[in-house]
């Protein structure tokens, strides 16, 4: 049996740490969807009989929907599913209760998500009310060089090379890959 790890953070070591793994898949990205690519590797990697490994629920998916399609996609191929934050695993053979707990705190995770996204909404009004012009962020990168960037990732270029490269951050790289999509 494998174990296999996702971790959607900036810092792998504090969140995984002590813990033995053989594989392990990280974006940069938010959970806030599923469009990830090393979620998207993970999913397609992963067998049954192989153990996921997640930091916290809200790492894999911040959305209720995603969340328990995710884990019920993956415990009905035979894989396990395992919360370290939470102290939760899910088997496919789960309880009401291990069911009733992976809806209740994945309703916190998007919760919290919907709560970021209005107060930033609140902020951009306030700004624009008090005549302070709100401008998206400038993109590090022209066109030009976003193309050059998703040509290079195409041609199976170490994304991590790429960013230093290009001077932005991995998430950002991935940010301008999934613009292209």
């Amino acid at each position: 049996m494998s174990l296999l790890s996702l971790a959607y953070v900036q810092n792998n070591a504090r969140q995984l740490d002590g813990i033995a793994l053989d594989r392990t898949f990280s974006d940069q990205a938010s959970g806030k969807d599923t469009k990830r690519p090393q979620l998207e590797a993970a999913l397609a990697y992963i067998r049954e009989g192989d153990t996921l490994i997640c930091h916290s629920m809200d790492r894999l998916a911040r959305n209720l929907d995603d969340l328990r399609r995710i884990v019920t996609e993956l415990t009905k191929r035979g894989v396990s599913v395992e919360f370290v934050k939470e102290h939760l695993t899910f088997t496919g053979a789960d309880s009401p209760m291990a069911n009733l707990l992976l809806s209740v705190m994945g309703a916190f995770a998007q919760f919290e998500r919907e709560l970021i996204k209005e107060r930033q909404r609140e902020g951009i009004a306030l700004a624009k009310a008090k005549g302070n012009v709100y401008r998206r962020r400038v993109p590090s990168l022209t066109a030009e060089r976003a193309a050059l960037l998703r040509r290079r990732v195409a041609g199976d270029e170490p994304k991590a090379k790429l960013a230093r490269e290009f001077g932005i951050s991995r998430a950002s790289l991935y940010n301008y890959m999934s613009d292209a999509a």
